[in-house]
């Protein structure tokens, strides 16, 4: 994988199986507490706080800076170090804050890299316990086209 132009963004990054999350917000919207909540379900972090995007591949994947990689704070308890993922391709990028609409639209991110394919984005609050669930169907959802526009059959 050739690394040319990378962007360091305020954000955590998990990766769920081969698929990377990457957690944007504000300070305190919850990023590192919903990684380690997804961590604590069989996730793996990638990077806390500050995550290293680049394109390889056509692909836009996360790696953490040297400086913090293997490290997530834990609030109330410190500075841990973790077992991590030196890099994953990004398949979903979670936006903290305001939960989106019941039946949100569907919406993408794009990356602050000149060439960078735009990435399926949904809206959660990071404080709700269905949080992490939320993530993993959205995930498996956009990987395998299973988005519904209603409940009603024909």
């Amino acid at each position: 994988m050739s690394e040319k132009a990378e962007a360091n963004i305020h954000a955590s990054c998990v990766a769920i199986g081969t698929a990377g999350v990457l957690l944007i917000g504000p300070s305190g919207a919850g990023k590192s507490d919903l990684a380690l909540r997804l961590i604590d379900d069989g996730a793996r972090l990638v990077a806390d706080d500050r995550t290293i995007l680049f394109i390889a591949g056509g692909a836009l994947w996360a790696k953490p800076p040297a400086s913090i990689r293997g490290l997530i704070e834990i609030r109330g308890v410190g500075i841990v170090k973790l077992p991590v993922r030196a890099r994953v391709k990004i398949a979903l990028v979670v936006r903290l804050g305001k939960e989106d609409e019941r039946l949100p639209m569907q919406r993408s991110w794009k990356p602050p890299l000149k060439g960078a394919a735009a990435i399926p984005q949904i809206a959660l609050d990071a404080r709700f316990a269905s949080t992490p669930a939320k993530i993993r169907a959205a995930r498996r959802a956009f990987a395998k086209g299973l988005f519904k526009h209603s409940f009603i059959t024909k």
